[in-house]
């Protein structure tokens, strides 16, 4: 966790007006935690605001995570393959379009004339591109639903998106949960976020429906070195030890589908889980500053293990006090969650805080979006969160009330889309 960065566009950055012409098919992705831009043809290429959409791997997994985030899963309603297809197409453009700065296509807002819908909705005219980074993925339903292979993709599904096990103290809500596929906005300004997503889910009527979705802010996770670690709605750094972008081999080995792994599309791709953890912070907040450092493992102002002074120390499950008890609880968040204690088990957090309203009990509907990328879903995140769910005494102040689990294809080549490969 750490404080949050609200990153502002730099003087003169360029407006989704200005940069009406940007190419940002071919920029390079220049080192993991680099941002390259594009511009108008014929002026200077650097424009920090925009993240490279094509690459070897989607945006959105390894990049410094941005502030805020909306993140859709939807239904395919139809059963034409061919429709399915040629809307991811579309999509793959528009998004391509909307992190370069633009509208999602040529004529915009305005460009169709008074008499016409237009092709973009608009409120995010004259905003920068914002780092914008669009990550998509598939679910289990795109594959199979209710036993029929819909679109002939049977043969295509990989072993990980087999469901999630229930776990200890679940609640979820199936309206909250599952998808057949998935859009992950992240942005460092809120309404461009919501501007992409909204657009593309316009771009889906008739073909797609939206099944759930989820606004956050303040990231509860760094992504890379170069990032302060953030606070969650607990009030305690968040994510201190997770994987980062300069990290290469602990990606290869935790983050990226290996060949081998299943079917060569998702090769270089990654596993998405996604859990709405609900917080009771009213309760949270009035349980000791002392329970509260013992239930996590560490101090909430520097973040430091209790075993140690700073927030990066090494966390000695093994230290002991002058009572011969350890420091660290044996039911405390970060040792239960720690590598040493699941077997060298990783995962790569990208979480985010949301308060959407009250829960009608003089509460706030308050908690952390979760999310994790990992090579192997059921060998990473399940034995970790039955783990937390069944000795974790925090679990007391949580509560799971939505669950998903998505493929991420690999990044796209020069002319590919969201399609290639798969349909």
């Amino acid at each position: 966790m750490t404080e949050q960065h609200d990153v502002r566009p730099a003087p003169g950055a360029l407006s989704r007006r200005r940069v009406f012409g940007l190419t940002g098919a071919g920029v390079a992705l220049a080192g993991a935690a680099t941002l390259s831009g594009c511009a108008p043809e014929g002026a200077p290429a650097a424009v920090a605001d925009v993240v490279p959409f094509r690459g070897p791997r989607q945006a959105g997994i390894v990049t410094p995570a941005q502030d805020r985030l909306h993140f859709v899963a939807l239904d395919v309603i139809t059963s034409d393959r061919h429709a399915l297809r040629d809307l991811l197409m579309r999509w793959t453009l528009a998004a391509e379009r909307m992190t370069t700065g633009r509208e999602t296509a040529p004529n915009g807002a305005t460009g169709l004339g008074p008499l016409a819908p237009p092709s973009d909705t608009g409120e995010a005219l004259g905003l920068p591109a914002s780092q914008l980074t669009l990550t998509f993925g598939v679910g289990r339903g795109l594959f199979e639903k209710d036993g029929v292979d819909r679109f002939g993709l049977r043969d295509k599904m990989p072993p990980g998106l087999a469901p999630l096990p229930g776990f200890q103290q679940d609640n979820l809500d199936p309206t909250r949960s599952d998808g057949d596929l998935c859009i992950q906005a992240c942005s460092n300004d809120p309404q461009v976020a919501v501007h992409a997503i909204r657009n593309l889910v316009r771009m889906g009527f008739g073909t797609t429906e939206v099944r759930w979705s989820q606004l956050g802010f303040g990231r509860t996770s760094s992504t890379s070195t170069s990032q302060a670690t953030p606070r969650n709605l607990f009030g305690f750094k968040d994510g201190t030890n997770n994987l980062k972008a300069e990290q290469g081999p602990e990606l290869d080995t935790h983050v990226w589908v290996a060949a081998g792994d299943g079917p060569d599309w998702l090769t270089g791709g990654s596993y998405l889980v996604a859990r709405r953890i609900s917080m009771h912070i009213e309760v949270w907040d009035r349980t000791s500053l002392a329970e509260q450092e013992d239930l996590i493992g560490r101090t909430k102002g520097e973040g430091a293990p209790l075993s140690g002074k700073a927030e990066f120390d090494l966390a000695d499950l093994a230290a002991k006090g002058p009572d011969g008890k350890p420091l660290i609880a044996p039911d405390a968040h970060i040792r239960l969650a720690s590598a040493e204690a699941l077997g060298g088990v990783r995962i790569l957090r990208r979480g985010y805080n949301f308060v959407d309203g009250s829960d009608g009990r003089g509460h706030l509907n308050a908690g952390l979006f979760f999310i994790a990328f990992v090579r192997d879903p059921h060998k990473q995140f399940v034995p970790m969160q039955r783990a937390l769910s069944g000795q974790d005494r925090m679990m007391e102040y949580v509560q799971h009330t939505g669950s998903a689990l998505f493929a991420c294809p690999p990044g796209l080549a020069p002319d590919g889309h969201w399609a290639t490969n798969l349909l």
